[in-house]
């Protein structure tokens, strides 16, 4: 299994035989709405031209339909016929785009030898929670790959302990940026979050991304690093790559 983080949540996966793309925001620096108030959206560019991000790629797994999430020049650039997983309140705008096939996993859906199961989780809070709406995470397992959990846009709350708890992942992908929108807590790990998830899972590897692309975030790589160095937890154990940095795991 390989990891290719790309930027924020948008990631290139090899797994199982195949290559996902996850989370697909391919916009250029500056080409969405600010979020926070301090700057357009994406806050940095692409590590590298959209035409190398897609190729090779065999399918996409979006988490939640949010702009920063899945964007324009993603829905208009994406190959229609590759498969597309996704949770099921996200179908039918999947469908309406073109998209010819998409398969909506409402609990377990297996596709070329791997399986892949929905989990679910929180996106904030409270009212921030509601009106951010649903959204979910997904663990990919298949013959001789480690189990992988990509926990989504959550937080750290029971859904995601109980995703750990039942499924034991070998891998878990956190969005641990700390997103917050004015006047709200949180709507994704916090640091602290993401260092309480490490210790909860302490035989897993954790690859922190979703940090330093978007105006609302605000844990930076720096400050997650010396989290990790604080709590005395190896840097193997919680990996924070940089956009363009590839993980062997």
């Amino acid at each position: 299994m390989k990891l290719q983080l790309i930027r924020n949540a948008t990631m290139k996966i090899e797994y199982g035989g195949k290559t996902f793309l996850t989370d697909p925001m391919l916009s250029p620096k500056g080409a969405i709405r600010s979020f926070a108030g301090i700057a357009e959206n994406p806050t940095v560019d692409l590590p590298m031209p959209v035409d190398e991000i897609l190729q090779g790629v065999d399918a996409v797994i979006v988490s939640h339909n949010h702009p920063d999430h899945l964007d324009e020049p993603a829905v208009a650039g994406l190959n229609k016929t590759m498969p597309v997983f996704c949770q099921p309140r996200d179908d039918s705008f999947l469908v309406e785009n073109g998209f010819w096939q998409v398969f909506p996993i409402s609990s377990k859906h297996t596709w070329e030898g791997i399986d892949f199961s929905r989990t679910g989780g929180r996106h904030g809070q409270g009212e921030i929670g509601k009106l951010m709406g649903e959204v979910s995470g997904f663990v990919l397992q298949a013959s001789g790959e480690p189990t992988l959990y990509w926990a989504g846009d959550s937080i750290w709350c029971d859904e995601v302990k109980e995703a750990i708890e039942r499924f034991s992942p070998d891998v878990i992908i956190t969005h641990s940026g700390g997103a917050t929108l004015p006047g709200h807590d949180p709507i994704i790990m916090t640091g602290e979050e993401t260092i309480s998830l490490s210790k909860a899972a302490p035989d897993a590897r954790v690859v922190a991304v979703h940090l330093e692309a978007l105006d609302h975030c605000t844990v930076t790589r720096e400050g997650l690093r010396k989290m990790r160095d604080e709590a005395s937890i190896p840097d193997s154990r919680l990996v924070i790559p940089e956009d363009g940095e590839t993980v062997n795991l």
